[in-house]
């Protein structure tokens, strides 16, 4: 028998989608509003909506799901850019989505990688749409800077999810990040 064989098992460490996004409310919007906490107690709330006319709400809600969506699109952009730069990998190792069942976009690395390059690509998207931004609202007092940190924090709580699925993996080990489900399977050698 070759001994540089070793029998692999892939240990699921995921859940369903639907599952992960009633959780992720759970987890991003606590943080969400803790900066936003942080920016009303520098800047204080000086929302005046008593003069507003219709058409001021509708440009609202649509430059809210408007940011919404372009918001989500970056951010799984975000997540293969980073899984293929802190991976390794190359870019035709992504691949990139959109699952209608639960309306969401997607981003998936179809080769296994080291733990500490899943959870950064795993992590940038909130660092880089949500916690970012949100500073800079509350550092300047930029409401819309802090409006889009709030909501793509709130939006990373999936992301949030997965870390903390992963959380017992030891630096080193190999994840492949699951093809249907949130989150991967720890590949182990035996």
């Amino acid at each position: 028998m070759d001994k540089s064989f070793q029998p692999v098992t892939k240990k699921d460490l995921s859940i369903s989608t639907a599952e992960a996004t009633l959780w992720s409310f759970g987890l991003g919007l606590p943080l969400a509003c803790l900066l936003m906490f942080l920016y009303l107690w520098r800047w204080g709330a000086t929302v005046n909506i008593s003069n507003a006319r219709p058409a001021v709400f509708l440009y609202s809600i649509i430059g809210f799901i408007a940011t919404l969506i372009l918001g989500s699109i970056i951010h799984e952009l975000i997540h293969g850019i980073s899984w293929a730069t802190f991976g390794h990998k190359p870019i035709k190792a992504i691949k990139f989505g959109f699952q209608w069942k639960t309306l969401t976009p997607y981003a998936h690395c179809n080769e296994p990688m080291e733990v500490s390059a899943y959870r950064l690509g795993g992590i940038m998207p909130l660092v880089v749409l949500g916690i970012l931004p949100a500073m800079i609202g509350i550092v300047t007092g930029n409401g819309w800077s802090m409006f889009f940190g709030f909501l793509l924090t709130a939006a990373a709580g999936g992301d949030l999810l997965v870390l903390w699925l992963i959380r017992n993996v030891k630096p080193g080990q190999r994840v492949e990040d699951h093809p249907t489900r949130v989150g991967c399977y720890l590949i182990e050698t035996q």
